[in-house]
């Protein structure tokens, strides 16, 4: 009967020790920074040994692309087999094979730690350009002084014409502008009924 006393009680003591995938390798392609197959190995291999754990990671045939399994053997003989990854080939030639190899190591070996690539969000975020402030409100006062005191309909056309345009696009402003325009149209009305 296979047991994994030892193997499990190191693999938790180099877990402990692990370090980051550092994001140390560029991907031309779509101009982003990634852990490599290196990043990786280096994050957890000491951690690993020091515990007394050796790290291998198989390759099974096959026809579209690669097939890796991770497996963790203690110094006492135990052994952990972490599961097969298959990762297609994206060309059918020793370069596509070979890229598929090391994606499939790389993201059996990360599955199989429990590591991931260092969080950069919060380094990027420090370094991302905050979002210009918001415009200032404009001042439309005299704008809607000039609706009030406007004399004749063309005044007021002219008055509303120019405060709405200086509302720059503020809904809220634009509102206060339509309501002073009814405001005067009301106070008209009254007015001419008092025939002043």
């Amino acid at each position: 009967m296979n047991t994994f006393n030892k193997v499990a009680a190191a693999l938790v003591k180099a877990q402990k020790e692990f370090g980051p995938a550092l994001k140390s390798s560029t991907n031309p392609h779509f101009k982003s920074r990634y852990a490599d197959l290196a990043a990786c190995v280096e994050a957890v291999v000491d951690a690993l040994n020091n515990n007394g754990i050796a790290l291998t990671q198989r390759v099974s045939p096959c026809d579209d692309g690669v097939i890796v399994e991770t497996v963790f053997i203690h110094e006492s003989g135990e052994v952990i087999n972490c599961g097969q990854l298959h990762v297609p080939a994206a060309k059918q030639d020793p370069q596509g094979y070979g890229s598929a190899l090391t994606y499939a190591r790389r993201y059996s070996l990360m599955a199989a730690c429990g590591i991931a690539p260092e969080d950069d969000d919060a380094n990027a975020a420090s370094r991302r350009p905050t979002a210009p402030p918001a415009p200032p409100t404009p001042d439309i006062t005299d704008h809607l002084s000039a609706i009030e005191a406007s004399a004749s309909s063309d005044d007021l056309a002219k008055a509303y014409s120019a405060a709405y345009e200086a509302c720059q696009g503020n809904q809220t402003l634009q509102a206060r502008v339509i309501a002073a325009k009814k405001a005067r149209i009301e106070r008209a009305k009254k007015e001419k009924a008092n025939g002043k």
